[in-house]
C-alpha cells in the first residue's frame, strides 16, 4: 500500500484523535526546557503505537527511531514549547496555565508529527528509516535545536524536514521555496555609562540620554548604509531605559533590540559591524558602554533537493495546494539542523479563509484545525518521496 493511502486510512480512523491531541497540548502549554508533561504525553502516544521513544537530556523533548536500521534515515521535527503570554482566544480548550499560551502553532506541529508517526508505525516495512524529533525550546535563544544536536539527534540522519504554521495562508495551502525561507535573528543589549549631572550643564558631563538617542536612530541607519539592502537587514529596538528625573542626566542606561537579515553571509559578518558602529557613534560623546551580542539563529536555507522532495510530497496531496513561499523576517532554530544536514521547511496554511488573519505570537492566534490532516498527509508523503530520491 502506498504511504499516501496509509495516511488516508489512518486519518479516516483517527482524525478525532488528532484534533483531541492538539487541543490537549493547547490547553496545557509549557515553556521552553520545561515541557515535561508534553514530552510524556507524546511519549505515551508513541508507546501505544508500538514505538520506543527516548527522552532528550533534561527530560524535555524526545527522539524516536523506527523503520529500517540500515540505510538512509529521514528526520521529521516538531517544536513543542509555548510562549510566555496570556491567551485571549476564548476557546473552550484555552490555556489552563496562566501567562503561557500556544500562540505560534507548536501545539499543531506536535499533533501533526504525532499523527504522522502513528500512521507510519502501522506500516510493516517502511522504505527508509525514520527519526522523530520532538524538540524543546524553539522560542528561546539559544534554542533547543542546539541542545538536540548536541545530544546526537542528527547522528545517522540523511535529511530533515519540518512544517510551520502560517496564518497568512488559507488552510489547504502549503508554501515552500528553495534557498532562504526565514531570516537570521540576533539579540543586542547595550549598557551605557556616564558620570551623570544636571540637565543645565550637559557640557560638564557626558549626556547619556543624548547618546541613547544617537544609537536609537544611528545604528539602524548606519547598518542600512553599510550592508547590502537586497539582504533585507533590519535593526529594531524593543526596550530602552534610563533615568527618572526630568532635570538629571542619568548615570546608566540600557537598550536592547534585534537584528535580522535574510542573508546567511551578512549574519556571519553582523556582530563585527554592529560593534564597530556602536563604538563609532559613541566615541565623540565620550560615553562608556558595554555590548552583549547574542547569536540567535541563522536563516533557514532550504536545500534544493530536499525542497524537491517536499514539493512532490505536497503535490501528492493535491497539486493545487502548492504555492511559492516568500522569505519571512522571522527566525526559526530549525536552521541549526540545516547547518549540519540538508533539509527543508514548508509553511502550512492555517487561516480559515474568513475573518481577520491572526498573526503568530498574538494572544488571539488560533488555527483552522482542517490543516492538521493536511500536515499529516504531507509528513507521511515526505518519507515516501525521500525513498524515491535515494
Amino acid at each position: 500500500m502506498p504511504l499516501a493511502d496509509t495516511a488516508e486510512s489512518w486519518l479516516a480512523a483517527h482524525y478525532d484523535d488528532l484534533v483531541a491531541w492538539r487541543r490537549h497540548i493547547h490547553r496545557h502549554p509549557e515553556l521552553g526546557r520545561q515541557e515535561f508533561a508534553t514530552t510524556q504525553f507524546v511519549a505515551d502516544r508513541l508507546v501505544e503505537a508500538g514505538l520506543n521513544p527516548k527522552a532528550l537530556p533534561g527530560g524535555a523533548g524526545l527522539v524516536c527511531d523506527f523503520g529500517p536500521e540500515y540505510g538512509p534515515r529521514i528526520a521529521l521535527r516538531a517544536d513543542i514549547d509555548a510562549l510566555p503570554m496570556a491567551e485571549r482566544t476564548g476557546l473552550p480548550f484555552t490555556s489552563a496555565t496562566p501567562g503561557v499560551a500556544h500562540a505560534c502553532g507548536h501545539d499543531a506541529h506536535t499533533a501533526m508529527l504525532l499523527g504522522a508517526a502513528t500512521a507510519l508505525a502501522s506500516v510493516p516495512q517502511l522504505p527508509v528509516g525514520v527519526r522523530l524529533i520532538f524538540q524543546s525550546a524553539e522560542e528561546l535563544m539559544p534554542g533547543g535545536a542546539l541542545d538536540a544536536i548536541a545530544a546526537g539527534a542528527l547522528m545517522g540522519v540523511s535529511r530533515i524536514f519540518a512544517l510551520h504554521c502560517d496564518p497568512h495562508l488559507a488552510a489547504g495551502n502549503i508554501a515552500i521555496t528553495a534557498g532562504p525561507i526565514t531570516s537570521a535573528a540576533d539579540f543586542v543589549e547595550i549598557s551605557l555609562r556616564s558620570p551623570g549631572g544636571h540637565t543645565s550643564r550637559p557640557h560638564l558631563t557626558t549626556d547619556l540620554v543624548y547618546g541613547m538617542g544617537t544609537l536609537i536612530t544611528g545604528l539602524p541607519g548606519v547598518l542600512s548604509r553599510r550592508l547590502d539592502p537586497r539582504h533585507a537587514t533590519v535593526m529594531v529596538w524593543g526596550a530602552v531605559n534610563a533615568g527618572s528625573a526630568p532635570n538629571a542626566i542619568p548615570q546608566t542606561g540600557t537598550l536592547s533590540g534585534t537584528v535580522r537579515t535574510a542573508s546567511r553571509q551578512t549574519w556571519i559578518e553582523m556582530e563585527s559591524v554592529v560593534r564597530e558602529t556602536v563604538s563609532g557613534l559613541l566615541a565623540p560623546l565620550g560615553i562608556g558602554h558595554s555590548l552583549a551580542y547574542h547569536r540567535g539563529v541563522p536563516p533557514v536555507v532550504n536545500d534544493e533537493r530536499c525542497t524537491q522532495i517536499m514539493t512532490h510530497a505536497i503535490e501528492a496531496v493535491g497539486p493545487e495546494m502548492l504555492v511559492e513561499a516568500q522569505q519571512s523576517g522571522g527566525g526559526e532554530d530549525f536552521s541549526w539542523y540545516l547547518e549540519e544536514v540538508p533539509g527543508a521547511m514548508a509553511r502550512l496554511g492555517v487561516w480559515s479563509g474568513q475573518g481577520p488573519q491572526r498573526d503568530l505570537h498574538q494572544p488571539d492566534f488560533d488555527i483552522d484545525e482542517r490543516a492538521l490532516a493536511v500536515g499529516v498527509r504531507v509528513l507521511v508523503n515526505v518519507i515516501e518521496q525521500s525513498a524515491a530520491f535515494e
